[in-house]
């Protein structure tokens, strides 16, 4: 092992660097120099001995010895340029030159040198040129058709050996062909074992990678067939790789997704790089049948070209391949998805602040304005000499405007608790009929000014209910009042109270101007209102439904919208009739998982001290009966 490690070590110094860094060129280049420099190194070594047995040599015997170092300079040649098919070529023709010049002085087509024609194809094939194999194969028989030819005319001088010396001479060319062949078939092997067990590391090696990626690599065909997938695609879809060939996969791409997929594919078979995002369904772990499951994934595909070898007109024909890399971009998708709901949400929390600022400039301007105005012709009473009667309609005026300021402070301000946490219900049992009778008789003026018929169907017998009052009044209120001002003269207000099971349920209904359906999902939101703010034509802040709706929550009711724009809207308040705080029912909740163990201890308890008053009346009765 360390004479072949000295040898392997002396002739991986004469390699090319371009042979260096491909292994299996590098096991090319030392199977061509290592048996041309050792068999020439063998030749001049056994020369001496050929002089002493055969004596002096002829002019053809010393050429045939000096045509010998033709190997060393193969191997100089192969060692100092790195053409190894050229170096083949050339020891081809030393090795036809040589033979033809042996052949020629021993008996030309009949000598015992011809037969190493035979050898110059074999060592050729070594090359792995299938050009280098047909020059040699040419070489050779063109070669041995020369000699043919020439034993034929005559023109070759005669062979001066005797037939015994011949039948030697002709075993010995044919075992030392045979060895050579034989040589040269171990070589040919070598290469072959080595050339797969370095398809076999790489191989090894792209499946090691094919199998650890989280990546999906595949090849397509033009039309989409999958004709390879990597096993990373199990884990991705949750299907077994074979069910993914073909179209497999396609029929698992999302169809609003396949025009796009296709195209991609299509795109990249001729020749351009594309990237595609698209919707695979996939097999979720314990998902019920029939549960779809999709999930994004991002593909980039290039093309690749595919030898399909010669037509017969000997154009090489090309097929355009797709290699593709699919990646998971689900959670990539789902937080783009989650930033633009979030800009979205603040765009539409910056078009309300717009809407509030703008609807609260007039809605605080409008009373202020009115305020200040009035004020100041009550103090120039003097110059504007008014009457007592002006006084006191200007001092109406103000005062009109400053409840109008104060409700619109107020509803803010419930808003803000609302939304905070810190408005707080005062329960206490109240009559609902009487407090809804007189929020509607509060509002019957407004409605005849509207010239709106308001029509109230409230039952005798309506229980009485546990609840906040004031909220159940200014629930009413807003309802009620929302309804007047949407309902256009002539139309008509109803509004009735009913109780089914444990609720009291209101129902508000007008036959006003509706409300679209994109502002029927936002109905409910602080400071908004249905319609453009420059197209309003009824005053407010955007609260009262809003307020309803927060009011509703804490009571632990239920509202319900149902509205068709120019046909009118219907409200629907279900509240409890006993209205039970969070706070108590989870005590009470508590109370009740503990009554149990308390019932079992309060039963101990009682026959303890049923067992101690009979052990106290016992010597009583003893002494008794004594």
């Amino acid at each position: 092992m360390t004479v072949l490690s000295i040898i392997r070590d002396c002739l991986d110094a004469l390699l090319h660097p371009s042979a260096r860094s491909d292994a299996l060129m590098r096991a090319r280049h030392r199977a061509f120099m290592a048996p041309r420099l050792l068999g020439s190194l063998g030749a001049f070594a056994a020369f001496p001995v050929y002089l002493a047995l055969r004596g002096a040599p002829s002019a053809v015997e010393v050429a045939a010895f000096a045509w010998l170092i033709a190997p060393i300079l193969l191997s100089w040649f192969l060692s100092r340029t790195g053409r190894y098919e050229g170096a083949h070529v050339l020891s081809s023709l030393a090795l036809a030159g040589l033979i033809m010049a042996v052949a020629g002085s021993t008996g030309g087509i009949e000598s015992f040198a011809a037969v190493w024609l035979v050898v110059v194809p074999l060592e050729a094939a070594l090359s792995a040129s299938r050009r280098v194999a047909a020059f040699a194969s040419l070489l050779a028989l063109s070669c041995a058709g020369l000699l043919i030819l020439l034993t034929q005319l005559g023109w070759l001088p005669p062979a001066d050996i005797s037939a015994a010396d011949r039948g030697v001479l002709m075993a010995c060319g044919v075992v030392s062909a045979t060895l050579y062949a034989a040589g040269l078939a171990f070589g040919a092997e070598s290469l072959a074992r080595t050339s797969v067990a370095l398809l076999s590391r790489e191989e090894e090696r792209y499946r090691l990678l094919a199998r650890n990626m989280s990546d999906v690599i595949s090849r397509h065909q033009r039309n989409g067939a999958v004709q390879f997938i990597s096993p990373a695609a199990e884990a991705m879809l949750g299907v077994p790789v074979a069910q993914l060939l073909g179209h497999g996969l396609f029929d698992r791409v999302h169809v609003g997704d396949r025009p796009a997929y296709l195209t991609a594919l299509s795109d990249a078979a001729r020749g351009e790089a594309r990237s595609v995002e698209f919707r695979l369904r996939r097999e979720a772990d314990g998902s019920e049948r029939g549960q779809v499951d999709f999930l994004w994934v991002q593909m980039r595909c290039r093309p690749r070209d595919r030898d399909l070898g010669q037509n017969p007109n000997g154009d090489v024909t090309r097929e355009a391949d797709v290699v593709a890399v699919m990646r998971d971009v689900t959670d990539h998708k789902l937080s783009e998805q989650a930033l633009e709901q979030a800009r979205s949400a603040a765009e539409a929390a910056d078009a309300a602040k717009t809407r509030f600022l703008a609807t609260m400039s007039h809605e605080l301007r409008t009373p202020l304005n009115a305020i200040i105005g009035f004020s100041e012709m009550i103090a120039q009473e003097q110059t504007l000499m008014l009457g007592a009667a002006q006084r006191r309609e200007y001092a109406q005026l103000i005062n009109d405007s400053g409840q109008h300021l104060l409700s619109v402070v107020n509803g803010i301000l419930d808003m803000s608790k609302m939304e905070s946490g810190n408005f707080e219900i005062a329960s206490e049992p109240f009559a609902p009929r009487a407090s809804l009778l007189h929020c509607c008789n509060l509002l019957a003026l407004k409605a005849r000014e509207n010239g709106v018929d308001l029509i109230t169907d409230a039952p005798h017998h309506l229980p009485v209910m546990t609840g906040d009052p004031r909220a159940f009044k200014q629930i009413v209120l807003n309802l009620v009042a929302n309804a007047i001002k949407f309902t256009e003269r002539g139309g008509q207000v109803s509004v009735s109270a009913a109780v089914t099971g444990s609720q009291l349920m209101l129902r508000i209904s007008d036959t006003g101007v509706g409300i679209a359906p994109d502002d029927l999902k936002r109905i409910g939101a602080p400071f908004f209102q249905a319609g453009r703010t420059y197209q309003r034509r009824h005053e407010g802040t955007g609260l009262g439904l809003s307020i309803v709706k927060s009011l509703v929550a804490l009571h632990l009711g239920e509202l319900a919208v149902q509205s068709s724009l120019g046909e009118g809207t219907a409200v629907t308040v279900r509240l409890p009739l006993v209205y039970t705080p969070p706070q108590v029912k989870a005590a009470e909740s508590k109370i009740a998982t503990l009554t149990p163990v308390l019932r079992q201890e309060l039963q101990g308890q009682e026959l303890q001290d049923q067992a101690h008053d009979q052990s106290q009346d016992q010597p009583a009765l003893v002494k008794k009966s004594a």
